[in-house]
């Protein structure tokens, strides 16, 4: 992985810890979720329009399958995300099994599907990323009994989303050739069409509420979740997936620095010797 590469991952991974944060601390709920995806669209809408006429990107009709396709996986994604966290799981738990799983599976389908070939050393960084982030849950599956243990089902299924849309979106800019903002603006625009409706007949003024109520919040989220993917899929064009997915995972580390801190959920020993096990992992992806 090159140090541009890099770079735009581990910036993107700040972000993206950082407006989970925001939405763990808001409560969440349908209405802000939609809200902020619906904000999205109109804040990056001319940042777009001015690159489709500087590049003078055309646009082809599978473009459009692409960015329905990973519009509805987001969909999932983020509906799955803010429920983990609304049924009692905490930021250090939900977050790292999420992001843990997703890479782990993006790996094995970027093998399998992509014929991508990672050294050993870089596949060994992304396993022990993955081990770190479990070290780093403190065993999470201990707590069935209570409303973590729903957390933790649905951290799983928001990493199984995960890995779908990285492979599928990995496929979008890399061999589509969509630039990277126009393709994550045309996503986030499918998904709105799709969540607006849905969540106006299931909880009628949620959406007015939260900009009543978690305004700030929402713009926030609508400004930081598309910038950090859209870092992640510019690195994308030019890595392999099988080396970004891992890589994405050092934002486990600023998650659980602001679970601890921030939010207090404790246990600052255990999250220091995941993060040391995390840094070994980046540094076989990039050796690799």
């Amino acid at each position: 992985m090159t140090a541009l590469a890099l770079g735009l991952v581990l910036l993107s991974a700040f972000i993206h810890a950082s407006w989970n944060y925001l939405l763990k601390k808001s409560g969440g709920g349908q209405g802000l979720v939609t809200l902020a995806t619906a904000l999205g669209v109109a804040i990056y809408a001319p940042l777009v329009v001015a690159l489709v006429w500087l590049q003078g990107y055309r646009f082809a009709p599978a473009h459009l399958g692409l960015m329905l396709g990973s519009g509805v996986i987001h969909t999932f994604y983020f509906l799955l995300l803010d429920r983990a966290y609304r049924s009692g799981g905490d930021l250090s738990i939900v977050y790292p099994l999420a992001r843990a799983t997703g890479p782990l599976l993006t790996i094995v389908a970027a093998i399998a599907i992509m014929a991508e070939r990672p050294s050993a050393v870089a596949l060994a960084g992304a396993v022990l990323i993955g081990a770190s982030a479990v070290v780093l849950t403190g065993n999470p599956f201990a707590h069935r009994r209570g409303g973590t243990w729903q957390g933790v089902k649905f951290a799983l299924l928001t990493g199984c989303c995960i890995a779908t849309y990285t492979v599928w979106d990995k496929g979008a800019v890399a061999h589509w050739l969509i630039p990277p903002l126009i393709y994550d603006w045309g996503c986030i625009a499918c998904r709105a069409v799709v969540m607006v409706p849905w969540t106006e007949r299931r909880a009628p003024g949620g959406m007015a509420r939260a900009w009543r109520d978690q305004r700030k919040t929402a713009i926030a989220i609508a400004v930081l979740s598309p910038f950090a993917y859209i870092l992640v899929l510019t690195a994308m064009v030019f890595t392999p997936v099988s080396l970004v997915a891992p890589a994405r995972e050092v934002s486990i580390l600023f998650a659980a620095l602001m679970g601890a801190h921030l939010l207090r959920e404790g246990d600052l020993m255990r999250r220091v010797v995941a993060a040391a096990g995390m840094v070994l992992g980046i540094v076989g992806l990039t050796l690799g």
